[in-house]
């Protein structure tokens, strides 16, 4: 098999070898003897249908030894000129607020509303969503769920796609898909429209919940990694808050459907920026390596695919070749990606760190689901509270911002590390989930208010440091699936079955203070589950190299296998 190779400067000053593979047509010498074809070994069979099927010219980036670093080379990882760690942070923050202003106006009394009630001979109307299509309780808590059908579904989804797809890029489709949908629930006519809406909504949030995280993680000084991440998920519990308070105000000022359409135009200016700004790449992904730098040739999956056609020769491979053909390009993508999914799910649950945490992380989020939904109407029944709205959203708000922010930094000055974050995470709980039992068993507001601030405190301590061990304890490049289907299963099995679960419990005892202590005593299971991830042993695997970011090093080795001339290379 003959060859040659020309050596060219590139313009960026990094040697470029131009490999031509494989001999002309008609050319003699380049052909075996009979007697040694007669006899060719089956390895040597294997190596001439390779040269057969790779007769092309392959392009491959000679970088320079000690040329660029593992982690930054390559132009795929040359940041934007828009971009700052501290911009990125603040443009997902927002983002993420704007999620979660969603979620918390659904719940207000203001767009959630009641239904109509008739006492004694006397009907009072009803009013907002519930009001207008004649919601009972658990048609109402299926409504607030109906999102997590779309998120479950596209989480995963959206994570596969990140391999193949820049994942700035799909996080502003994401964007797109839960602008329109918002829109879509102010124009709902009836139960299933308004439903079908909201889980477009979720599907549009799929996209932002898996990538999000990771590009904080990515970008966030040493040092404060946890305390950046706090910033971040600060927003859920300010955003389900600020939902509270906009939903009361627009919904009975304005309508329940304008308190939609005014999310969706807020979401806007981002979905725009998502699609039109440059977008990062995500360690553990260089998209741009694997086609463009080295050629389709020097594709480590499509080297696998090569080998497998070599080895059954050159015979076999003429046979395959017009099978392989008839099937449709999308099939056989849509088959290699549920193949690598398997793959990445086996090894992802084989992680016990991560399946303890997500365990713990299931019970923390079916209580903190449902305070989100019927904490307003729970309040305003047991306490008699005038506005139930702005006292649970005033609550929140405070708390949420100081107990996320705090586990954030509290962790990152005790040493952010695996062990440590089951440790904040198991006595945050605890302590939290005894305060908020205590709090419910006041039959006065006053011992209610500050008892119940300092459990929703130590609650949402825990936000930044469960999200740490979802990061840290896998690969790179199971990040993005490790965040993906932590989100499925804290609402699959958490916050999805809760909100029913809890007004289904409502409308059997009809008594809201048993139902709250009920729902409050699983804030304890949580807190087992992360004691017992203390003495599971862990490794940061935050820095651990993946198959899908080639560094520098190895970069040099992807060389066509079938020029041996060492010293031509060597020049």
């Amino acid at each position: 098999m003959g060859g040659s190779e020309e050596v060219a400067q590139g313009s960026d000053g990094a040697r470029v070898a131009v490999v031509v593979v494989g001999a002309p047509v008609g050319d003699d010498s380049a052909a075996p003897p009979p007697a040694a074809a007669a006899g060719a070994a089956p390895a040597e069979a294997a190596a001439a249908a390779t040269g057969l099927q790779a007769m092309a010219v392959t392009v491959a980036r000679d970088v320079e030894a000690g040329g660029l670093d593992a982690s930054t080379s390559g132009a795929a990882d040359e940041k934007p000129s828009w971009f700052t760690p501290k911009r990125l942070l603040v443009m997902f923050c927002l983002i993420n607020m704007l999620n979660y202003v969603d979620r918390g106006a659904i719940a207000s009394n203001g767009v959630n509303g009641s239904r109509q009630s008739c006492t004694g001979g006397t009907c009072t109307s009803g009013s907002g969503i519930q009001g207008d299509f004649n919601l009972n309780n658990f048609e109402d808590g299926v409504l607030s769920s109906a999102f997590m059908v779309g998120l479950l579904i596209a989480s995963p989804i959206f994570a596969s796609l990140a391999k193949i797809h820049n994942p700035f890029r799909l996080i502003g489709v994401g964007l797109l898909v839960w602008t329109i949908a918002t829109a879509g629930c102010g124009c709902s006519f009836d139960f299933w429209s308004i439903t079908i809406c909201r889980m477009l909504v979720g599907v549009g949030e799929a996209s932002f919940i898996s990538l999000a995280a990771p590009f904080i993680d990515d970008n966030a000084p040493a040092a404060q990694k946890t305390a950046w991440l706090a910033m971040f998920y600060m927003c859920i519990p300010t955003g389900i808050a600020v939902g509270y308070v906009y939903g009361g105000l627009v919904g009975n000022s304005l309508h329940w459907r304008a308190a939609f359409w005014g999310e969706s135009i807020l979401m806007l200016p981002f979905v725009i920026l998502g699609f039109v700004i440059k977008p990062l790449e995500l360690k553990g992904f260089n998209h741009s390596v694997k086609t463009k730098e080295y050629g389709e040739m020097l594709n480590p999956e499509r080297q696998d695919e090569t080998k497998q056609g070599a080895s059954i020769g050159v015979d076999g491979l003429a046979e395959t070749l017009p099978h392989k053909f008839s099937i449709s390009s999308f099939g056989k993508k849509v088959l290699t990606e549920i193949k690598h999914f398997m793959k990445d799910m086996k090894e992802l649950l084989q992680e016990k760190v991560y399946v303890i945490n997500v365990l713990g992380y299931i019970s923390y989020n079916f209580v903190i689901g449902a305070y989100s939904y019927w904490g307003p109407k729970a309040g305003q029944d047991i306490y008699n509270m005038a506005s139930a709205d702005i006292m649970f959203g005033g609550i929140t708000i405070v708390c949420g911002i100081f107990g996320t922010l705090s586990g954030g930094f509290i962790l990152d000055k005790i040493d952010s590390t695996i062990s440590n974050a089951f440790k904040l995470l198991s006595g945050a709980t605890f302590l939290g989930a005894i305060f908020c039992f205590g709090a419910f068993c006041f039959k006065s507001l006053y011992g209610f208010i500050p008892f119940f601030s300092v459990g929703e405190l130590l609650v949402f301590a825990t936000q930044a440091p469960v999200n740490y061990v979802c990061l840290h304890c896998v690969k790179p490049s199971l990040r993005p699936l490790s965040m993906a289907m932590s989100t499925v299963a804290i609402h699959i099995f958490g916050d999805v079955p809760s909100s029913p679960l809890v007004g289904l419990l409502q409308d059997k005892i009809h008594n809201w203070r048993s139902t709250a202590l009920t729902l409050t005593s699983i804030l304890f299971i949580a807190a087992i589950f992360w004691f017992i991830g203390i003495f599971v042993r862990s490794v940061d695997r935050f820095n651990e190299q993946s198959e899908h970011d080639v560094p520098a090093v190895e970069r040099s080795n992807l060389r066509p296998l079938l020029d041996e001339n060492e010293e031509a290379r060597a020049s």
